[in-house]
């Protein structure tokens, strides 16, 4: 797939970048890049698409993404107001498998890490109960002197490895393969829909965005992200629903439901239980269970 293809700024001195970013949000473009990347968001919410897949994030949630997959996190609406004082926070751990450390991955001690990248080339989510293991594991690699680093770095990689078999990947197998023009239109069509979820959308509307039929556009759409328009947007509306629901200052399930752009409340009801497999009652009745 050849998105956005971004370049990882190279120290030339290190195997292993570490990135540590402050910024008002996200780079928000869909992209990809040679590199494998372990993303811990520190501070920020939103949602990560990557690949034909949706996953919201929050403070404190760490991925792993595979080397040249695509993904963007996009932060929420409310980050890109010219009024909002929030920034969000990352550290960011990048390592090419097939670059300079291709060699040492092929040493017999290494081969089982060489076999945990390749294998979990589609990225996982850490799951919060190992969050405080590998948090500090990227502490102690950002803070190493070069030497150690590397050391921290296989040290951080077996870690991951031994939570890996009990963690789903982030997306199917499916790939879809585009130009770079493609890449950026389709990034494009993510950004728009991502910043208009919450009110009416029309078919033709977004089609005209990527200078497309209505007819074609569905069909450019699934093509290369897997999903229909309208399992996308619904998808969307629905992560955001999630959000709305758990939070303190939710009003009630009809108003967070009109707030994502549901026009009927049967509509959201039908739709969030398609997508989440609870109705957003039972969503919220067990977000608070377990927050008690």
């Amino acid at each position: 797939m050849k998105t956005l293809q971004f370049t990882i700024p190279v120290a030339h001195d290190r195997t292993v970048i570490v990135q540590e970013d402050h910024l008002p949000y996200f780079y928000p473009y869909l992209h990809r890049h040679h590199e494998a990347q372990l993303m811990w968001i520190q501070a920020g919410k939103g949602t990560l698409i990557v690949d034909n897949s949706m996953h919201p994030f929050q403070d404190n949630d760490i991925f792993l993404l595979g080397a040249n997959q695509s993904h963007v996190f996009k932060s929420d609406a409310d980050y890109f107001h010219e009024s909002n004082r929030n920034q969000v926070k990352s550290i960011s751990v990048f390592f090419n498998p097939n670059g300079n450390l291709a060699s040492l991955f092929n040493l017999p001690e290494l081969h089982m890490l060489q076999n945990f990248v390749k294998d979990h080339n589609k990225g996982f989510k850490v799951p919060s109960e190992y969050y405080r293991d590998i948090s500090r594991r990227i502490t102690r690699l950002k803070e190493a002197p070069p030497m150690d680093q590397l050391m921290h770095f296989f040290y951080l990689l077996r870690s991951l490895y031994a939570i890996s078999k009990k963690v789903p990947p982030l997306a199917g197998s499916k790939n879809s393969y585009m130009s770079e023009h493609e890449g950026l239109r389709i990034s494009a069509i993510y950004s728009f829909i991502s910043q208009n979820f919450a009110k009416a959308i029309t078919l033709e509307e977004v089609a005209g965005l990527a200078s497309l039929t209505p007819q074609a556009f569905c069909r450019y759409f699934k093509k290369h992200t897997g999903n229909t328009f309208v399992a996308f947007l619904n998808e969307l509306r629905v992560h955001e629903a999630c959000k709305q629901l758990t939070h303190q200052k939710c009003e009630s399930i009809s108003t967070v439901a009109y707030n994502c752009g549901f026009n009927s409340i049967t509509n959201f009801n039908r739709v969030f239980k398609h997508v989440i497999g609870n109705s957003p009652k039972e969503y919220m009745e067990s977000y608070h269970r377990n927050i008690e």
